[in-house]
């Protein structure tokens, strides 16, 4: 990430406060793996912003380099200046991370006070008042060459990787909802109104964009090496495995022309019927690519998990709340066909008959489900609804354990420990949110809060714990 600096001043504090930060704050970005950008010494006293003036010739700056900077980092070497800071920043367009030094034991005389501590609070207090949001962490106040500062930069990487990412974003619709499918209706004006644009398909382009792969093109065989390196697919018919290669071909083709971000697929009961396969190692190798694809036309579920894949930068899944774990109550499965990426995975899977589908519409339908076993990893999860115009979320986190499932639990399964896990499934249930959830590894609930509540303004449920 690149960040913009800036850097806050009162006149009658020590100019080595100002000048120290510069220099502090650019090699600890360096140090933990950022760009950053910053106005010259020269451009004002001290190269820091006094006052209204000085605050012009900031936000000049950002104008001047916009595109170049993923959020601001406003740094407070000592109280600094409100004024400046909202004439710089508020129309920067992009998240702004407040940081203040901290006061030293035995530096708290007049010429080495820094006053940082109160000053962070004026310059909320105007930002507030003026509507522009901003993040802070805890503690109050940290120095830039900390491992808790590493942390804070940790999670406003991520705040500004959701807000970037989901600002403009178009999800795929790939297919009508299935009949019976209730749960996964969705409103598309509400996710409209916060920059989500729905490219809706039907499943005849996809069966028709299907019957057009050939057997033996260059898409075809790139396709079909990728997808034998992907997973285990003893047993499977030749000419089920070339359907499945000549479905995720045309699947690529839709996301690519239509520039998809993420995806959600109507996977039954018609692909079994017409191709005779059942797509779920195919969203698996697509969510592997850090593509979010989910089941079952789940498109309220494919949004959080593009935000779930912009916190972590690793793939994300959609997964059922889908069984308790014996009586542990803060322990429960969950599960899908086998959408999970391998990355999440603890090996390759095994694609297998969906035995769903063997039994309510007879045996080699359903080729494509892949079986295996979820990671022991600390995980985020969210969901999303849509709810009378409104686009509202829950989050929380929990992790993978390396508690055993029965062998014959087919599909791709772990069982994850969160903590007051029966209230949160009581809060879903009296919430109207689906049975799906999606999931990432890494816990990020700080970075999707800040992002979601602050600067996309999604309605988010916080007693959904």
């Amino acid at each position: 990430m690149t960040f913009a600096l800036y850097f806050g001043n009162r006149g009658f504090f020590p100019e080595k406060l100002v000048s120290d930060a510069r220099s502090e704050m650019t090699k600890a970005l360096a140090k933990f793996g950022h760009d950053s950008i910053c106005m010259k010494a020269s451009e004002t006293r001290h190269g820091a912003v006094e006052g209204t003036e000085d605050g012009i010739k900031y936000a000049k700056f950002l104008s001047a380099n916009k595109g170049k900077y993923d959020g601001v980092i406003l740094c407070l070497p000592n109280f600094g200046d409100e004024t400046g800071a909202i004439a710089a920043l508020q129309d920067c367009g992009v998240p702004i991370l407040i940081q203040a030094y901290p006061d030293e034991p035995g530096k708290m005389g007049f010429s080495e006070r820094r006053d940082a501590f109160c000053g962070k609070f004026s310059v909320m207090d105007v930002f507030c008042q003026y509507g522009l949001p901003f993040t802070t962490f805890a503690p109050h106040t940290v120095l830039p060459s900390s491992k808790i500062f590493e942390e804070h930069l940790r999670d406003f990487a991520a705040v500004c990787r959701i807000v970037k990412g989901m600002r403009r974003l178009t999800v795929g619709a790939i297919g009508a909802r299935t009949t019976a499918f209730k749960t996964v209706r969705f409103d598309e004006l509400a996710l409209q109104k916060h920059g989500i644009t729905t490219e809706a398909l039907d499943l005849s382009e996809l069966f028709m964009r299907v019957r057009n792969v050939k057997v033996g093109s260059s898409k075809f065989l790139e396709k079909a090496e990728r997808l034998k390196r992907y997973t285990s697919w003893t047993g499977v018919p030749r000419e089920k495995f070339e359907m499945l290669a000549k479905t995720s071909v045309a699947i690529d083709d839709i996301i690519s022309d239509y520039k998809m971000d993420c995806i959600a697929l109507r996977c039954w009961i018609e692909m079994e019927q017409e191709l005779g396969i059942s797509p779920c190692v195919l969203l698996s190798e697509i969510n592997d690519r850090g593509i979010a694809a989910a089941c079952e036309l789940d498109v309220c579920n494919a949004v959080p998990m593009h935000a779930l894949g912009l916190a972590s930068e690793s793939p994300a899944t959609c997964l059922d709340w889908n069984n308790n774990y014996g009586d542990d109550q803060d322990k429960c499965i969950l599960f899908h066909c086998g959408p999970v990426p391998q990355k999440m995975m603890t090996c390759k899977g095994k694609v297998i008959d969906h035995p769903m589908f063997a039994k309510a519409m007879g045996a080699g339908c359903g080729w494509g489900c892949n079986v295996g076993r979820i990671a022991p990893s600390p995980i985020t999860f969210s969901s999303s609804k849509t709810d009378s115009g409104k686009l509202v979320f829950y989050l929380g986190e929990g992790e993978f354990t390396d508690d055993k499932i029965d062998d014959d639990f087919f599909g791709c399964a772990g069982v994850a420990k969160i903590s007051g896990l029966q209230g949160l499934l009581k809060n879903i249930g009296y919430g109207g949110f689906r049975h799906h959830v999606g999931v990432s590894t890494g816990h990020w609930g700080n970075a999707l809060r800040e992002a979601f509540g602050r600067y996309l303004n999604y309605d988010l449920i916080e007693d959904v714990k």
